[in-house]
Parts: structure tokens; C-alpha cells; sequence
């Protein structure tokens, strides 16, 4: 594997369409509670076509040459939903109506107990990602701030302790990831962004009790959301600098789509960071200068050495030809500066 600007994804990659109603997941906000509408294949034959779309999404990422993959997601509803609701304490057959991140009226689970994780929920996942491949794995689980702003709470009456609850059941899953052998644990926060002042309250503080004790290679992504719902983004993040403190060895940011200013990456000189190289809304392929360019970019400020090229974010809305070839162009960019750095591709 590539040690020098490694190369990975953040997380999803299209599912196929013999798998979900791509269509119908289109019209929808990301669920928060049961999709299983968006299932095409029968109930008793699903497991089996979801480890064939796993197989194509591990050979599809291997195929374009990234270093560092994870198992597509293609388990998956959406993102956050697969873990969050397997958690004692929730449901999810009786959701709270609220207003969601895009603006819309969204369906999400109500907490109604405490929130415990009754036994590991990706485990087989990251067993058959490491079955399949020889490189390098990474499996991605929700924040445990994101998941509380995405329930109702009936039970705890603080957010914090509500959030510091799902920290604990993430800390537990990942520690199982870790002990499976999975080399990178990615926590997904895209709501830090979305609420930073709820975020800056405590945020930090429930992100570093999932992240305490872990032992492997530790990531939090922080995100504007998917290209595919939010058009337009932002050029700056409201909450970032308070993760430089943070427990995660990596942070994973959004900067191609929204033409992010570089200069915020001097915040962060002690981590890893996770730099997303490909515009997720652009529909044309970036071509292999054009990744190498915004690569080149980010060394005003961190050293190579801290650099992994990454998309933006998830690319689960994507047609699967057009997310092929941006993680092809993202492999051989992440090479031409590879070869200018050691000589060597």
C-alpha cells in the first residue's frame, strides 16, 4: 500500500439498481427510521445480494486504485440508520415528525429507554470486507452527536447524556471492529456542522468518549451533506477548529465542491487530514491534474505526510460509471504527486 498520500473513500459507493430502487431513494431525505421499500430483492434472498454488491463495490474501488476501502456501504439504508437503529432503547415503528436538516419534514426514531447496544451490528460486515481483499479496510459508523440529533428524545430530557449514551454503544461496536481486525474506524458527524452550537456545547466532549481507548486508526468526517441534496455549500465550516483537540488521529473535510479555504487546515498540524479531492456535484470526471492540483493545494499548510485524498463525501447517490472514474482520476492525481514528491509512483 501506498504509506505516501494514500488514497481512500469515505464511505458509500453506489448501490446497484438490480439492488435498490436508486429512483425512490433519490425522492426521499436520508431515513432516519426503516426504508425497506428501497430493497428490490426478496427478504429471504437479500443478505446474499447485498454481499454481491459489496464484492463489486471492494472491486470496483480496487480496480481505480484506492489504498483504503471500505465495504461500500452497500448494507446500508442510509449512512447512519443500519447502526443507530439496532440500539436498545429506540423506536422506530412509532417515529416523531421534526423538521430536517434540508428543510423538510422528516421521520425519526424516538427514544424511549435507555439507549444500550445489545451485541455488535457491522461486525459481519468488517468480516467479510477483510475476507475480500488484501488492502488496507476501513469501516464507517454514525457519531454518536449526529445520531442524537436525529431521534426525538422522550427519555433522557439532556442532550448530552443522550449523546454521551450513543458514544458509548459507537466506542463499543468500534472496539469489536478493531478487535476484528479493521484498520480504520471512521465516526460520521456531518450534524457538527449542521448545529454547531449544540455542537460546541458538547460535541467534542461525547466524540472523545466514543473514540476513548481505541487502539487502531481513528477518523471523524465532518461534511456540508451529499452533493446529491445540498446544492449549494458553504466555502467555510462553522465548527471545525474544535476537533483539532480531538481524540481522532484523522479529520475528513469536504474541499472541492465547496472551493474550501486551505488556510483552515493550519489548525490543524497535529492530525492527519482526510482531504476530499473530488467534486461530488460535478457531474464531468475530474481529470488526474486536476486532483494532483488540489492535492498541491493543501501542502501550503500541512506536509504531505498528513495528506489522504478522499472524495468529499459518501457516494451513494452517484451513478456507479461516473464514481468509478473519479476514484480512478483520485488514484493516479494522488500518483503524479507521488511521483514528484520520491520519484516514485
Amino acid at each position: 500500500m501506498n504509506t505516501l498520500l494514500p488514497t481512500t473513500v469515505v464511505g458509500s459507493y453506489p448501490q446497484p439498481d438490480w439492488l435498490v430502487d436508486r429512483s425512490a431513494l433519490a425522492k426521499n431525505l436520508v431515513p432516519r427510521i426503516r426504508m425497506a421499500s428501497m430493497w428490490r430483492p426478496a427478504p429471504d434472498v437479500l443478505e446474499g445480494a447485498q454481499d454481491d454488491a459489496t464484492i463489486l463495490a471492494i472491486r470496483d474501488m480496487e480496480r481505480a486504485g484506492v489504498d483504503i476501502i471500505t465495504d461500500g456501504e452497500a448494507r446500508r439504508e442510509s449512512y447512519s440508520n443500519r447502526f443507530a437503529l439496532s440500539l436498545e432503547g429506540i423506536d422506530h415503528e412509532n417515529p416523531a415528525r421534526v423538521m430536517g436538516r434540508a428543510g423538510r419534514e422528516t421521520l425519526i426514531p424516538r427514544v424511549v429507554g435507555p439507549i444500550r447496544r445489545i451485541g455488535p451490528v457491522e461486525l459481519r460486515d468488517a468480516q467479510f470486507l477483510i475476507a475480500n481483499t488484501d488492502r488496507r479496510t476501513k469501516i464507517t459508523l454514525p457519531g454518536p452527536f449526529t445520531m442524537s440529533q436525529q431521534a426525538h428524545d422522550e427519555h433522557y430530557g439532556d442532550e448530552e447524556a443522550m449523546a454521551m449514551a450513543y458514544a458509548e454503544a459507537v466506542n463499543a461496536e468500534a472496539r469489536d471492529l478493531f478487535a476484528a481486525g479493521v484498520d480504520v474506524v471512521q465516526i460520521d458527524e456531518p450534524w457538527m456542522q449542521a448545529r454547531p452550537e449544540q455542537a460546541s456545547r458538547y460535541g467534542v466532549r461525547v466524540l472523545n468518549r466514543a473514540l476513548e481507548g481505541l487502539t487502531g486508526t481513528t477518523v471523524v468526517h465532518l461534511c456540508f451533506g451529499y452533493a446529491a441534496i445540498v446544492k449549494d455549500k458553504p466555502a467555510g465550516y462553522t465548527f471545525l477548529p474544535a476537533l483539532a483537540d480531538c481524540g481522532a488521529d484523522q479529520i475528513s473535510i469536504e474541499a472541492a465542491q465547496p472551493r474550501l479555504d486551505l488556510g483552515v487546515l493550519r489548525d490543524f498540524r497535529h492530525k492527519t487530514i482526510m482531504l476530499g479531492v473530488l467534486d461530488l456535484g460535478a457531474e464531468e470526471v475530474e481529470t488526474p491534474e486536476t486532483v494532483a492540483g488540489r492535492i498541491r493545494a493543501a501542502f501550503a499548510h500541512l506536509p504531505p505526510e498528513q495528506v489522504v485524498p478522499a472524495p468529499d463525501c459518501g457516494m451513494k447517490y452517484m451513478p456507479r460509471e461516473r464514481a468509478f472514474g473519479k476514484l480512478k482520476a483520485m488514484a493516479q492525481g494522488a500518483a503524479i504527486v507521488r511521483r514528484e514528491l520520491t520519484g516514485q509512483a
